[in-house]
């Protein structure tokens, strides 16, 4: 079964807001054996989303649109829904009625009223009610086809898809199992892994596909395996990864988990290690990365960020010498924050960053998109330096700390 996804919004047309539904619904779709095949993103005019409607139903048989549902004059993907299905508006009462329940419960009665048009549905459809929201999710099955009309708020749609409509999907459908493996490859360029695994890609099964998805130096494998059995797809997912470990064990890092910080977390938590951050230039999006996944108060015990010069010096204890003579942005007041902060905290690990994300020069001339950071591990410290001037402040940050973790993960698991 094929899906096609409609995003409608002037706003995301603009590029004032990113879409990050059609994503999160793609990736909910295909863990259920449906395959996106187009995303469409459109303006709020009526003709505009009945013409993508039209030919999205042309390439699939489930089109799921989101956005333009709403109190306001410029939403009007109900009306193009009207027109497309020849349908009619109907007051629902039960929409109704869990508006209201909505209201009271938010203390904000007085806008019932003005928000009674929420409860005006397509008299063709079956409505999924809003637990997070107003505007409820319509659904239209006509001539073998379904559409799926949603709000376009991501935390209205993440427990619509989530909660209402995959299970629907699963139980309408026979739809096979999806199931997935994901190896993490460090220090192996893509082209070459790529000829070293020729092989044992060539001689995957069917059922099983496999992606290369680069991020920094590390190649992620991806394994997917569809079937009608859940346990025999696991079963064989596990033979090929060690088949496969065979071949490259020695730059894998993990063999499950997709994100680097939740990588971390595993190897942290196996060998039993404490960590800390002393942040300039990554402004502290190490230690947001790090704690962002669920468990890591058993291991990240703290983190500062010395922005300024003086702090270095007041808060960590970092030499005002070193730094008159290596300027701040520079390997050994790298070093010496890891160690600093190393001690501060008491850890077992400490990583200290210092650079200029730009976009304009350091203050001791240092060019843009120089990054010098430290990984302290134990009684032994590790001094990295990257230049990126290529990259904005924001891709600078997030890149820099990515990378940064994906270095510990491969020291730890290469000293276990």
């Amino acid at each position: 079964m094929n899906a096609t996804l409609i995003t409608i919004g002037d706003e995301i047309l603009s590029g004032n807001t990113v879409d990050t539904n059609s994503t999160f619904i793609a990736e909910q779709l295909k863990n259920i054996g449906i395959k996106t095949v187009q995303i469409f993103t459109i303006s709020d005019e009526v003709e505009t989303i009945k013409k993508t409607l039209k030919l999205a139903f042309e390439m699939s048989d489930l089109v799921i649109t989101t956005g333009g549902l709403g109190p306001t004059k410029d939403d009007r993907t109900k009306t193009a829904y009207k027109e497309y299905f020849n349908d009619v508006l109907v007051l629902d009462e039960a929409t109704f009625e869990h508006l209201k329940q909505l209201f009271i419960k938010r203390n904000r009665e007085y806008l019932l009223e003005i928000n009674k048009d929420q409860a005006v549905v397509l008299s063709k459809a079956y409505i999924f009610q809003n637990f997070n929201g107003t505007a409820p999710c319509q659904m239209v099955e006509e001539n073998g086809k379904i559409a799926i009309c949603l709000p376009g708020v991501p935390y209205e749609v993440k427990p619509f898809i989530k909660k209402q409509i995959v299970p629907f999907l699963q139980q309408k459908f026979k739809l096979p199992f999806i199931e997935s493996r994901i190896i993490s490859v460090v220090n192996y360029p893509e082209s070459l892994l790529a000829n070293d695994i020729e092989s044992w890609e060539l001689n995957l099964p069917k059922h099983i596909s496999l992606s290369y998805l680069p991020v920094g130096n590390r190649v992620k494998l991806r394994l997917s395996a569809s079937g009608d059995n859940l346990q025999d797809l696991k079963n064989d997912l596990e033979k090929q990864v060690k088949e496969v470990f065979d071949i490259i064990g020695d730059r894998v890092i993990a063999t499950n988990e997709d994100k680097i910080e939740q990588i971390l977390h595993d190897v942290l938590i196996k060998q039993k290690l404490t960590i800390s951050t002393a942040e300039s230039c990554t402004s502290g999006e190490l230690a947001r990365l790090i704690t962002s996944v669920s468990g890591s108060s058993n291991y990240f015990i703290s983190g500062i960020v010395p922005y300024q010069t003086e702090k270095k010096i007041e808060i960590l204890g970092v030499d005002k010498n070193l730094i008159e003579k290596f300027t701040v942005v520079s390997e050994e007041v790298a070093a010496e924050m890891a160690e600093k902060c190393q001690d501060l905290f008491k850890t077992d690990i400490a990583i200290s960053t210092t650079g200029v994300a730009g976009p304009n020069k350091g203050e001791d001339g240092n060019e843009t998109g120089t990054v010098f950071y430290a990984i302290r591990i134990k009684d032994k410290t590790e001094n990295f330096k990257l230049f990126l001037p290529y990259l904005d402040r924001g891709d600078f940050v997030n890149f820099v700390s990515q990378k940064i973790i994906q270095e510990l993960v491969t020291l730890l698991v290469a000293n276990k």
